[in-house]
């Protein structure tokens, strides 16, 4: 990476993708080599953070469900003086961080403080889940549209969303942290018109060695979350694209179930 890429007094807003190091960008891995201060979100894993250099200032200011380490106010205020110093900064976000990770408002307080700000995208949780699950986002002639959503609300308040546009039967939907909201996707979805009987996934700590795919119908989703806990990241699928029957067929699941990097190596014949 060339100096005129990343120069003291400014920050790189960096996606960690969904928690497996390799599914770092390369970029994303110089910059972290790169960086004299990275802050991080709290579900950035040891894994990409031990690609940061020896001497650099690890910070995490992650925030998570009901256990808010710091407001955005102060991790804006943060990267602003740690840029004003010189420092060459990363922001470590979880997945890409410009899908629900207020990567606007980072960039806005940056920009206000006249700091050059750039962003390096990453592999979304959606993505991730799909690849582990063997199925594929979209499907030609039945799912054309794919909507991405965040089910986080203030504690007490309902989720404030188009539900009957979100069940239209041609389109899929990818929702975050919607484990908590469940019981309430399921009733406001059907209640729209989409079946109860529509595929669903729950995919928890997409692409780690901990990851889990719970696969079901939508009027089940509400039991299907009550095996995942509240710390685990967790992301659902529902629409025809989560159909099981979809999945890749053969022995892909059986392959699925081995290390990575074996996995990439065995050929077809030598599985059992």
């Amino acid at each position: 990476m060339s100096p005129d890429d990343f120069p003291p007094g400014s920050v790189w807003l960096v996606g960690a993708g969904p928690g497996d190091p390799e599914l770092l960008t390369r970029k994303a891995a110089r910059l972290l080599e790169c960086a004299e201060v990275v802050f991080y979100d709290a579900l950035v894993g040891a894994g990409v953070l031990n690609l940061a250099a020896p001497g650099a200032v690890l910070i995490g200011v992650g925030k998570r469900s009901g256990r808010h380490s710091r407001d955005q106010a102060t991790i804006d205020r943060l990267l602003v003086e740690a840029a004003l110093a010189g420092k060459r900064v990363v922001r470590l976000k979880g997945g890409d961080p410009s899908v629900f990770g207020r990567s606007n408002e980072e960039v806005a307080a940056l920009a206000a403080h006249g700091v050059t700000v750039r962003i390096c995208p990453g592999v979304t949780a959606a993505s991730a889940a799909a690849a582990s699950a063997g199925i594929s986002l979209t499907l030609r002639d039945e799912v054309r549209a794919l909507t991405f959503v965040t089910a986080h609300a203030r504690a007490g308040e309902s989720l404030d969303l188009d539900w009957p546009a979100l069940a239209s039967r041609r389109s899929g939907l990818a929702i975050y942290m919607g484990r908590a909201a469940a019981p309430e996707i399921t009733r406001n979805l059907m209640a729209a018109g989409l079946s109860g009987a529509t595929p669903v996934l729950v995919v928890v700590n997409a692409s780690l060695a901990t990851e889990r795919v719970i696969r079901g119908k939508l009027s089940a989703l509400g039991f299907l979350v009550r095996a995942v806990s509240n710390a685990d990241p967790t992301l659902l699928l529902i629409g025809a694209m989560a159909d099981p029957l979809r999945a890749a067929p053969g022995d892909w699941l059986e392959r699925s179930q081995l290390p990575r990097e074996v996995a990439s190596r065995v050929p077809r014949s030598q599985v059992t």
